[in-house]
């Protein structure tokens, strides 16, 4: 846990001076303690490390289910008190609508020092190490004569394909000339109101369409919360096309090196903690080699 540090707001004002050598010295004396003060201020804000942590402050979406909402019921939610746990720092989250501008208006105002999932390797945001690997997935119903093993499939023509827009699947279905039979579902929303991927969940299971295509951790999470009579398995890359799998980390600033290490070690130690957490919501894990862990 991160020691605090106070330090004086200004220094002292000098009382009326009766000789002007004591003037000279003690205004000498001021100058060399103000630019002892200013510089750790001046490198801690050049650095962005932040003095004190008494609390640990998550930015999250209020009504983002499997991943957060305001009453904590999200993987992300039960993700960050087990890091709070280790920091020894009371969890507090910062909840904004994860749409576009949400990086900007969290993390960036400072209003909140960490955001729970985010790619590893992104550069909006600094990321930590990777927490977990999942995938895209097709999912389908399981008394359906079928078995998702690609696009080249060519019962996939006579389908309804929902997809939700301008996900890296997308791309499959347009190089497979599939986008014709595809239903599309809103990527960008404001959650309060709307569930672009519980309403494509919903659709399939009523027939609406006849195979989903959606990030894997969504469909886990509606298949075993609702006990739902479908099949999912992952999606497989294709040389060219954008990739399906992706290595999950955590998001802080990225001019604060020693926080991210905090996080980094805090995760080493609870990993299995979080995994056990990721698998209880449906999260549907990889191996290293890319390789779907047992069922969700």
């Amino acid at each position: 846990m991160t020691a605090a540090l106070t330090l004086p707001r200004s220094l002292p004002s000098n009382a009326q001076q009766s000789w002007p050598g004591r003037a000279i010295v003690l205004a000498a004396l001021a100058t060399a303690l103000g630019i002892a003060i200013a510089l750790p201020r001046a490198l801690a804000q050049m650095s962005g490390e932040i003095l004190s942590r008494n609390e640990l402050r998550v930015c999250a979406d209020p009504n983002d289910l499997p991943f957060s909402n305001d009453k904590s019921e999200g993987y992300e939610n039960k993700t960050a008190a087990l890091i709070g746990e280790e920091l020894k720092l009371p969890v507090r989250f910062v909840y904004f609508p994860q749409v576009i501008g949400f990086v900007r208006n969290t993390l960036r105002t400072r209003s909140c020092d960490l955001i729970m999932g985010t790619v590893a390797g992104d550069d909006v945001v600094q990321t930590t190490t990777p927490y977990y690997y999942s995938v895209y997935v097709a999912a389908w119903p399981v008394d359906k004569d079928f078995e998702f093993k690609g696009f080249d499939d060519p019962r996939l023509k006579s389908m309804r394909i929902g997809i939700i827009s301008a996900t890296p699947p997308s791309d499959l279905l347009v190089r497979h000339e599939l986008m014709a039979r595809a239903k599309p579902y809103a990527l960008t929303v404001d959650t309060r109101y709307e569930s672009p991927t519980h309403d494509l969940v919903e659709d399939l299971v009523s027939g609406k369409i006849d195979l989903a295509l959606l990030w894997g951790p969504v469909a886990g999470y509606y298949i075993k919360r609702d006990a739902l009579r479908l099949k999912l398995t992952a999606i497989p890359n294709e040389p060219g096309a954008p990739r399906m799998d992706y290595h999950i980390a955590m998001g802080v600033r990225a001019n604060e090196p020693d926080w991210r290490r905090q996080i980094n070690a805090a995760i080493q130690k609870r990993q299995l903690e979080i995994t056990a957490i990721l698998r209880d919501y449906g999260v549907p894990l990889l191996d290293e080699q890319g390789r779907l862990i047992g069922p969700p």
